[in-house]
């Protein structure tokens, strides 16, 4: 049997490429501990600065790329901005991150 004669269901390559978009952007240690705090809850740019132990000019940096690609919103309560997940996705990809490599030791 050859491939024509299977017939995968394949994605369209335009999804294809917005997918790797979306990835790339998550591919960052930082972002991915911002997604693993956001999915518990909503922070502000300081409480995920601290987090990720980076200054909060860094942290507002990679919220907006995050936010960017549609995986954040914020919402303003009083002087705070409050951060949130709003791409359902992230909660699988993130566990699927953690169940790979949360118990690995670095090389």
């Amino acid at each position: 049997m050859t491939l024509a004669t299977k017939r995968p269901k394949l994605m369209e390559f335009d999804a294809l490429e917005l997918a790797a978009e979306c990835l790339k952007t998550l591919a960052h240690p930082h972002r991915l501990r911002i997604c693993e705090m956001l999915l518990q809850g909503e922070f502000t740019v300081g409480e995920l600065a601290e987090a990720c132990t980076i200054k909060s000019h860094v942290a507002s940096e990679h919220l907006r790329l995050m936010k960017d690609r549609g995986l954040l919103d914020f919402e303003r309560r009083g002087r705070r901005i409050y951060y949130r997940i709003i791409e359902p996705g992230l909660t699988s990809l993130m566990a699927c991150v953690e169940d790979r490599f949360a118990h690995r030791k670095p090389r």
